[in-house]
């Protein structure tokens, strides 16, 4: 024998809506979260977010101006050339070093790259002392 179980219709009282709102303007709760802690749809807690909500009103209209896009753009467009132009030096350094490393190898007779390019110690490793065959 299986019993149904009505779903009991709730109203929650615009001291609690709000509150909710609140705390999902706050950050300290999410649309989910609030779902689940006040068991109420997600369609509620949005009407309530819309009824109540100072940032967030139903049919409100963002407006968008060419002119601030355009200057956001030649900001990126600014800051892309910047970054473009240091990592352009970065590697002239690196060309500099390696002919620098070509020559001394040339000056000493030793490839100084096969000599010096091992991987870099971390240090935490004990070296022996030599022992003293006394």
């Amino acid at each position: 024998m299986s019993k149904k179980y009505l779903r009991q219709r709730r109203t929650f009282s615009p001291t609690l809506r709000k509150e909710v709102v609140r705390l999902i303007e706050s950050g300290k709760l999410s649309v989910t979260a609030a779902t689940r802690e006040y068991q109420v749809s997600t369609t509620s807690i949005y009407r309530w977010i819309h009824r109540y909500s100072t940032y967030n009103k139903k049919g409100a209209v963002l407006v968008v101006d060419k002119d601030s896009q355009t200057e956001k753009l030649n900001q990126l467009q600014q800051k892309i050339a910047e970054l473009e132009q240091a990592v352009g030096h970065k590697q002239m350094q690196i060309d500099y070093y390696k002919k620098f490393i070509d020559l001394a190898s040339e000056e000493v007779g030793e490839d100084l790259k096969k000599k010096y390019d091992s991987a870099a110690s971390s240090g935490s490793s004990t070296t022996k002392k030599p022992s003293t065959g006394q």
